[in-house]
């Protein structure tokens, strides 16, 4: 089985590779994001093991173009960076596993094994709404044949209107998926970001129920 260890600590990355090598794997080691991203495009691997802080572009960014690219080997992120949103934003690029350093690598390996044994995942579905569609994968949003860039939290807020397309959604609903179970700032935040989806997509999409919150469905 081929591993792409993307990792720019050389000696850390060396110990990983003879780890692996050791253990049956195939280990080829990349020192850089552009590096990677080559390695990653022009061989085929079983799996990925992507450190988030690297020379050149982020393990993040090395992340979200192979998914654009419709690369979908399993990625594991490794990574010195333990804060939960940093874990969020790698699951949301379309990372399949996280482990923070230090780390026990028995456990690498039975995760490593684990990820192989799913294999590659199949595409993300893209949701789609008339002329709107927005890939979680990639973090795209195009209507028609426009793309729409959106900011973190306005890309959640769409994605989940669209995977509850046609319901009737308040803004407490609406706060505990895409804000926080606890948010007790005000509930007007809500209705702040439904405006600027419509600035951005048209006023066509996102309909306001009075006195209930908001539904998305078609014009």
């Amino acid at each position: 089985m081929r591993v792409l260890v993307v990792e720019d600590e050389r000696a850390f990355a060396e110990t990983l590779r003879k780890g692996l090598t050791a253990e049956g794997f195939s280990a080829e080691v990349a020192h850089s994001g552009p590096d990677g991203l080559w390695l990653a495009r022009e061989q085929r691997f079983d799996v990925i093991v992507l450190d988030l802080m690297l020379p050149g572009m982020s393990g993040y960014e090395l992340l979200k173009r192979l998914r654009q690219n419709e690369i979908w080997t399993p990625v594991l992120v490794l990574t010195a960076k333990d804060g939960e949103y940093d874990e969020a934003d790698a699951f949301d690029l379309g990372a399949d596993d996280y482990l923070t350093k230090p780390f026990s690598y028995v456990v690498l390996l039975a995760r490593l094994r684990a990820l192989l044994r799913r294999g590659a995942p199949e595409r993300p579905a893209v949701l789609t709404l008339g002329d709107l569609r927005l890939d979680p994968a990639a973090r795209t949003v195009h209507r028609g044949d426009r793309e729409v860039e959106l900011t973190a939290r306005e890309f959640g807020l769409l994605e989940f209107l669209l995977r509850r397309r046609g319901e009737a959604l308040s803004k407490r609903e609406i706060l505990t998926h895409v804000w926080d179970a606890h948010y007790d700032g005000d509930e007007n935040i809500v209705e702040v970001y439904i405006g600027y989806l419509r600035r951005k997509l048209g006023p066509d999409l996102i309909h306001t129920l009075r006195g209930v919150g908001y539904r998305m469905s078609a014009p």
